[in-house]
């Protein structure tokens, strides 16, 4: 990827300023491996220089475990002296901040090396190298993403969270009501700032639902044709749900599962793929006889275990399986079905897609991209054939067989030849050293349940 022309970024940065005179700071962001947004904050008569020159950060940046520490088996740490590498402006990032007191701005980067092509440590980067196989065959990624979240009280019980208190009732919320249009009236405020705010950023969200949970929400991105900017969408869109509910003084989390016996946080991503006369290659009133999109399913299956780490790459993400929770956890397809991993929506035969629907909402939606973009071009370049779509509840016809916890999943991305096809190996490398790590000190600490059942019995 090249650097856009300097004119080109100078023009983007004059028009801002000059339609924003208000604006006094600039937040300079890019999204680490976990997707946690990090970065600079600038003052305003410093972005000509950044759009100019770009920013250095340190390439450790991608090698940070969940808590923000250098994991240095990575490489990128004490290794190579912490070295920099360059950061430049994604064009038409720029943006106003709604829930700032100052105004402030905020820019998405992406980081190269200091002679100006790509790092490969960048998710971002590990993305687009994946869709340039797509250039290459003459197609286009449209995609989308729904984001499920909680909003939680600013006070924890115990260090556990729990529901806020509703700014209408003041009740805290105990129901599952799907769907239910009343719970989004509990929290009007919020949720229309978010929808709002997003529109003020120019992120497509069209709408908001409510889901099976006590305050548990889920958010939809229209569809874009251009897999990159899909994700930074739903990277900047966590951010902003995060910002704007803190404002209405409530917190959010995208943690997978963050109460027990209560549905998980998902991230379900939907596909189509264009020609080069922009028509969809899935376009069918038979989706079963359409061979591209067999293929594409086929492929998608097939990698679904290889891919378990990027999708759910936290020790937490895999408490969030089960059948009653509409998760799937075996390599399944089907046509308007939600009990399969790989949904395809009926409807229009010109609005035929994929829906992912495994992905926890704690994931990277970089890294998810690029693995659920590597299965369909495995697919349709190689003519896998995914098998009969499923009818009906898949959980009582299948056995659960994808990987179920971390460590096994870390071991299928290892092992897998093709995800090493698509996926920089050594970026497989990193990405495996840093939850590697996270694991040893999950594992090695003493959770409240073994006191409670070996402190005072063995």
């Amino acid at each position: 990827m090249s650097v856009p022309p300097r004119a080109v970024q100078l023009n983007e940065a004059n028009a801002f300023l000059k339609e924003h005179p208000e604006v006094l700071y600039v937040d300079l962001l890019i999204a680490d491996m976990n997707g946690v947004v990090r970065g600079k904050r600038i003052e305003r008569t410093s972005l000509h220089k950044v759009y100019e020159k770009g920013i250095n950060l340190p390439a450790s940046l991608f090698a940070l475990d969940i808590n923000g520490s250098t994991v240095e088996s990575t490489g990128l740490g004490l290794d190579i002296g912490d070295a920099d590498r360059i950061c430049y402006p994604i064009p038409n990032t720029l943006s106003n901040e709604p829930w700032q007191k100052r105004p402030t701005a905020q820019l998405l980067m992406t980081m190269h090396e200091l002679e100006g092509s790509p790092f490969f440590a960048d998710p971002r980067e590990v993305l687009r190298q994946v869709v340039k196989k797509f250039d290459d065959m003459g197609l286009t990624i449209c995609a989308a993403f729904e984001l499920e979240f909680y909003l939680i009280d600013q006070e924890n019980v115990n260090g556990r969270p729990q529901p806020p208190r509703s700014p209408i009732s003041g009740k805290r919320p105990q129901s599952t009501q799907v769907y239910l249009i009343d719970d989004l009236d509990e929290y009007v405020d919020c949720l229309q700032d978010i929808l709002e705010g997003a529109k003020e950023q120019h992120i497509p969200a069209d709408a908001i639902v409510k889901e099976s949970a006590p305050a548990q929400f889920e958010v939809n991105l229209h569809h874009v044709p251009d897999a990159l900017k899909a994700c930074d969408y739903a990277v900047l869109l966590k951010r902003l749900i995060k910002n704007i509910a803190y404002d209405h003084e409530m917190d959010t989390t995208f943690m997978a599962k963050p109460y027990p016996g209560q549905a998980g946080n998902g991230l379900h991503v939907h596909i189509s793929i264009l020609d080069q006369d922009g028509k969809n290659i899935f376009t069918s009133e038979d989706p079963e006889q359409n061979a591209a999109l067999r293929h594409a399913v086929g492929g998608v299956l097939e990698t679904l275990p290889a891919s378990m780490a990027f999708l759910c790459p936290n020790v937490n993400s895999y408490r969030r399986f089960g059948a009653q929770f509409y998760v799937p956890n075996s390599p399944t397809w089907g046509l308007d079905n939600r009990t399969v991993a790989l949904r395809v929506p009926t409807g229009a035969a010109d609005a035929v897609r994929l829906e992912h629907r495994v992905a926890g909402a704690d994931a990277n939606p970089y890294l998810v991209m690029a693995s659920v973009l590597a299965g369909i071009h495995h697919g349709l370049t190689n003519q896998r054939e995914p098998g009969e779509p499923l009818e009906g509840n898949a959980y009582e016809q299948t056995e659960a067989s994808l990987p179920n916890n971390l460590r096994d999943a870390l071991r299928a991305l290892d092992d897998s030849e093709i995800m090493a096809r698509y996926i920089d190996p050594k970026y497989i490398d990193i990405f495996v050293a840093c939850k590697e790590s996270e694991l040893a000190e999950f594992e090695h600490s003493i959770s409240d349940l073994e006191y409670n059942w070996y402190l005072h019995t063995v």
